[in-house]
């Protein structure tokens, strides 16, 4: 039952997260220049991200670093995913998504030293959030439905 999850889901939001960040280099061009998608609300904006979120830096290590930090939790990942329950499809389908975001990214990095390929840009006029990409979305969505798992899970435990 896992698997029926977790790998079409890995499947396709990795291959969305590639494509999209090709089109985005190829359309969205010169960088940091924004074509409007939903007004101000919603911009493509290209950017290239040597970091990691929020502007985390390792210096010039950070192709290296984040590169092989993100190899180090796609083994975890593999791991959690060999400990998750047959039957368990909401853990499969969260791990499934941080996996692809990370795959994505890390491609990214082994693909170009020029960084991570970033552009969907949200925010309200100057008020913007930082600027992503499917890959990052599919992680923050994977690691939010592990917290309310996690958090479900201990309620459970605990009463």
């Amino acid at each position: 039952m896992k698997a029926r999850i977790f790998w079409p889901t890995l499947v396709i939001v990795y291959v969305l997260d590639f494509i999209t960040k090709r089109l985005a280099e190829t359309h969205l061009l010169p960088q940091h220049v924004p074509h409007r998608v939903i007004g101000e609300l919603v911009r493509f904006t290209l950017a290239y991200n040597k970091d990691a979120a929020m502007g985390l830096s390792l210096g010039g290590y950070s192709r290296a670093g984040f590169a092989l930090t993100a190899a180090v939790i796609l083994v975890v990942l593999g791991v959690l995913y060999r400990r998750t329950a047959e039957s368990d499809r909401f853990s499969a389908l969260a791990l499934s998504l941080v996996t692809a975001g990370a795959l994505g990214n890390l491609t990214d990095r082994l693909m170009s030293s020029r960084g991570v390929v970033d552009f969907i840009d949200v925010g309200i006029g100057n008020s913007r959030f930082y600027t992503f990409n499917v890959a990052d979305a599919g992680v923050t969505c994977g690691a939010i439905l592990l917290a309310l798992l996690s958090l479900r899970g201990s309620k459970k435990g605990g009463a």
